[in-house]
């Protein structure tokens, strides 16, 4: 007599065939019956059961394709039952009142060859960094932040800014913007090759002091020269914006401090402008202010969000962007980097997470899971440290139990 967990391992284990054989009468005698259903065919309920069981196989492999699982008859009966995947997210799901607001695609920008790697200790190989970049992009990543031109003297790790910028020319179909402090570092951008160059205001005079050594004023007066010269050269200009919620320096930051620095760059002509919670202390209970404040003053699709996790919440706030409206995010895959300001800060949101999420609730970015773990393992081993994806932890532990199975 087959168990029920034989019975469970058999859907894998065997051919449908072999199923079938496989039930006994007492099995069989377990279908549904009832006084008034007595001319009721157990051998068409059968072959019900079977196409069901067909197509949950059939379901359970795409699921391990996606995941770039390898498909065997252990792994898949593990998987399958111990694990969600949204190939199935419904019309009615997405129109649900807590979803039809979310955009039906999300762009993600992933930042992790600059802000995930400007504040490791130890320097980064050029060639890592390619070869990083590049794994990133064959993920379908869409945007790629490559590098910074800033000193070497502040930010060492990114010396070589113009060799990384050098060996990526010939990716096609991917935007690699770069960061430029300053006219210098613009120049240097663009002698470089650079497509697409990023200015970083603040929303705190102080935190803008300290990171720019300049005041707010003086900073989005520099913004303004970069941006002019740089529509000379047709190079389009993000903005980032620094504390929109919080600062180590002053603590809170007032929801208008962010729109008024907001909509200087919006003026000034950037095209797109990343609201960073910097120090990772944001909610949504702050969040949702800024971003009120913010989109009175700049139209919702020249936003973008950039949520650092050191307390766990930028997955919380990006949804509620998300159903703000906001279609651009912001992400570091393996959640590699953070702000040195912050004490205890884990990083960034995790690109992972983020399009394990997206992934649920039905919306496209176009990124595979699969490659894109990939890359996250690429770079941790090199840092000689785990993930900080949980959603990437998880899959790599399911991989690695339903290997052994």
């Amino acid at each position: 007599m087959i168990t029920i967990k034989g019975m469970h391992r058999a859907r894998f284990l065997n051919p449908l065939s072999q199923l079938v054989a496989g039930f006994s009468s007492s099995a069989a005698a377990a279908i549904p019956t009832c006084s008034s259903c007595a001319s009721i065919d157990t051998t068409n309920q059968m072959q019900t059961l079977l196409s069901r069981e067909s197509t949950k196989a059939t379901q359970h492999r795409s699921a391990f394709k996606k995941f770039n699982i390898p498909h065997n008859s252990h792994a898949a009966n593990y998987f399958s039952n111990r694990h969600f995947t949204s190939d199935h997210i419904s019309d009615a799901q997405r129109s649900s009142q807590h979803l039809k607001g979310i955009p039906d695609f999300v762009k993600i920008v992933e930042v992790g060859p600059r802000d995930g790697l400007q504040n490791e200790k130890s320097i980064v190989p050029t060639d890592v960094k390619v070869e990083f970049i590049k794994l990133l992009v064959s993920s379908g990543l869409s945007v790629v932040e490559a590098t910074s031109f800033v000193s070497p003297k502040w930010v060492p790790q990114l010396a070589d800014a113009k060799d990384v910028l050098s060996a990526i020319q010939d990716v096609e179909g991917v935007s690699f913007p770069v960061l430029t402090p300053n006219f210098k570092g613009l120049e240097l951008a663009v002698a470089a090759g650079a497509k697409e160059v990023a200015v970083f205001p603040a929303a705190s005079e102080s935190f803008s002091k300290a990171n720019l050594n300049s005041g707010i004023e003086d900073n989005l007066a520099r913004c303004r020269d970069i941006v002019s010269a740089s529509r000379s050269h047709s190079i389009p200009v993000r903005g980032y914006i620094s504390c929109v919620v919080g600062c180590p320096f002053e603590g809170y930051v007032a929801p208008a401090k962010v729109a008024y620095v907001a909509k200087a760059l919006y003026e000034m002509g950037c095209s797109e402008i990343s609201l960073g919670d910097t120090i990772g202390v944001g909610t949504p209970g702050t969040v949702v202010p800024m971003l009120e404040a913010v989109l009175d003053v700049v139209p919702v699709d020249k936003l973008a969000v950039h949520f650092h996790d050191t307390y766990g919440q930028a997955l919380s706030n990006t949804l509620i962007s998300l159903q703000m409206g906001i279609s651009a995010v912001d992400s570091s895959v393996s959640g590699i980097g953070g702000c040195p300001y912050a004490k205890g800060a884990t990083g960034n949101l995790a690109t992972e997470d983020l399009v394990y999420m997206l992934d649920g609730i039905g919306v496209k970015t176009n990124v595979e899971l699969g490659k894109l773990m990939q890359a996250g393992d690429f770079i941790c081993k090199h840092l000689g440290r785990a993930s900080n994806s949980r959603a990437a932890t998880a899959l790599s532990k399911v991989k690695a139990h339903a290997s052994k199975l």
